[in-house]
């Protein structure tokens, strides 16, 4: 996959870290006229089953990934695009986010963001990683991880990420189409950030990547 991705031969480093920037290219054939959102959704998708059919990049063990066919989503929703307003944080102080080891990641709270879904008003708050912020490509990097009620049902109990990248302005767009699950949820060798609390939606988004079976 042509983008910036994890080296997966370190373990335990954070799943939040280097499951980034999923492209939204590539030919896609008979989806090409429709709708873009659509189309990058698609496509998105595409990229997240190549990569982890690939044994260079795959968090899956050799076990699960030898079978792999693709992750399990939702169908593409746009209604579960939405545009946010950010309220900015500039005196955040720099915290230590637990993850699923010992291990501890250093984020910033960058902004909250504030937008309406399923007829709710949600709030969420978005982090910068400043572990990341020195390395090339991850210069504009945001991270969203957040908690719903779909979790332990329908998607990871703990969980999901979204990536983002620094706003030009006021606004975001997120696309829980895009969200993902920890790579801990294929393998317990990575460490992942805990999502917090305050990251609760007190709604089902039944959009991005559901739960891993493994058989």
């Amino acid at each position: 996959m042509n983008k910036i991705v994890l080296v997966f031969l370190v373990l335990f480093v954070s799943c939040g870290q280097k499951k980034k920037y999923h492209d939204v290219g590539g030919d896609l054939g008979s989806v090409q006229a429709i709708d873009p959102a659509i189309k990058s959704i698609l496509t998105f998708q595409e990229n997240l089953n190549k990569e982890f059919k690939d044994p260079d990049v795959s968090p899956l063990p050799d076990r699960y990934r030898k079978d792999f066919e693709g992750l399990e989503f939702y169908e593409p929703d746009t209604n579960y695009i939405v545009t946010a307003s950010l309220v900015f944080t500039p005196d955040s102080e720099p915290i230590l986010m637990p993850t699923t080891t010992d291990r501890q990641t250093l984020e910033r709270l960058y902004a909250i963001a504030h937008f309406q879904l399923n007829g709710k008003q949600h709030q969420l708050e978005i982090y910068q990683s400043l572990d990341l912020m020195e390395e090339e490509g991850y210069e504009d990097y945001l991270f969203l991880p957040f908690l719903d009620e779909t979790n332990g049902l329908e998607t990871y109990g703990g969980g999901r990420y979204i990536d983002l990248r620094l706003p030009k302005g006021d606004t975001i767009i997120i696309d829980f189409n895009k969200a993902y699950n920890p790579y801990c949820v294929y393998n317990k060798k990575y460490s992942c950030p805990l999502v917090p609390r305050q990251n609760y939606m007190k709604t089902k988004v039944a959009a991005g990547v559901k739960d891993f079976k493994k058989h």
